[in-house]
């Protein structure tokens, strides 16, 4: 990827009240991988999942609502991001439950948000100005796991296929990864199938190859990563290996959270919760299989999440609880190696760096 200049935007979301910063602009320099502060919007309860529409400058954040009777819902914000601003468009309802993802369609005609707590999914209008609309539709699952943590269902993110006709959805409280399609005339989410993933497992985050053959998908109870095989005419998932994101030998806690592929889809990062670090596999583009190249600190406690930065030299660690976000270049052998850099901000949740 060639980069237009030197200077990046990244967005980044956090845990906070409605009365401080939770949404902030930077830049950021990919000479110097220093990042510059240059907006921030308050009025958001928890706006810790971000969306970015770079082609219509639109930012989606999820925020913390209240229905008539006071019981929390998730509301959808959208936010004007041209000339470097952080314009808040409006504010609507957009899931029945506490939200903790946002996706958007590649035509932006819609938003999908999930709930974690509430084991649902929602689907959502966007107006031809790039508003917040209506809720269309809200998907509920059903079930549980093994693991304490998986008496309810929990969805915890909603990813289109690379051609755009299926969403998937793992539901880290049923150890499935649940597919839909999505019905533009009747404007609605159809169930397609589903894969199943080892008991206890509690997939979380998902991303596919560049090359659309394959597909990853990052368990956060059992600290796994599963590789599929990714069959785009049926929208189906097959199971290629399972691995371990973490070091032989330690025992302690730990739960995983996102999970990336770099652009020449050459190797794949996770972040775990715990052992606090990156983990990274070489991938084999015609087979899926992964194998460790390593494990790095994240330069703070509990990665939340992680983002590499466009052209693909730089990765951004959030540390929700160290308020910190650092910066590392990405070496030759996909190693993440940190600069020094890294910057103070409360509780950060999701970091999304762009070229606007």
């Amino acid at each position: 990827m060639t980069l237009h200049n030197d200077k990046l935007t990244v967005f980044i979301g956090s845990y906070a009240e409605a009365d401080n910063s939770g949404v902030y602009r930077y830049e950021f320099d990919t000479a110097e991988g220093t990042l510059t502060l240059k907006e921030q919007a308050s009025g958001l309860k928890n706006p810790t999942f971000l969306n970015v529409d770079a082609a219509n400058n639109r930012l989606y954040a999820i925020a913390e609502g209240a229905d008539a009777e006071g019981a929390k819902v998730g509301d959808a914000v959208a936010f004007s991001i041209e000339d470097s601003n952080l314009e808040q468009l409006n504010r609507k309802l957009a899931i029945t439950a506490p939200s903790c993802h946002i996706q958007r369609d590649a035509d932006s005609e819609f938003v999908l948000l999930c709930s974690y707590h509430g084991g649902r999914i929602s689907l959502v209008s966007l107006t031809d100005n790039g508003e917040i609309g209506e809720i269309l539709d809200i998907q509920q699952h059903e079930g549980s796991g093994p693991h304490p943590n998986q008496k309810t269902p929990h969805p915890h993110s909603t990813n289109f296929s690379p051609d755009g006709k299926y969403i998937f959805v793992p539901d880290l409280g049923i150890d499935r990864i649940v597919a839909y399609t999505l019905d533009k005339e009747n404007r609605k989410l159809v169930r397609h199938g589903e894969t199943v993933v080892q008991p206890g497992a509690g997939p979380r985050h998902m991303t596919f190859h560049p090359n659309g053959q394959f597909a990853f998908v990052i368990n956060e109870l059992d600290s796994t990563i599963n590789s599929f095989r990714y069959d785009a005419e049926k929208g189906a998932l097959e199971a290629v290996q399972t691995v371990t994101t973490l070091p032989e030998g330690f025992a302690e806690a730990n739960g995983t959270a996102e999970i990336a592929i770099s652009e020449d889809g050459r190797f794949l990062y996770g972040s775990n919760r715990g052992h606090d670090s990156l983990v990274v596999f070489a991938v084999d583009a015609g087979s899926g299989q992964l194998t460790l190249v390593g494990h790095v600190s994240t330069e703070g406690k509990h990665p939340r999440h992680f983002a590499l930065v466009p052209g693909g030299q730089f990765a951004i660690t959030a540390n929700k609880d160290t308020n910190n976000v650092a910066v590392f270049r990405i070496s030759e052998s996909g190693m993440p190696v940190y600069t020094g850099y890294s910057i103070e901000i409360s509780q950060p949740v999701c970091v999304i760096p762009i070229q606007l």
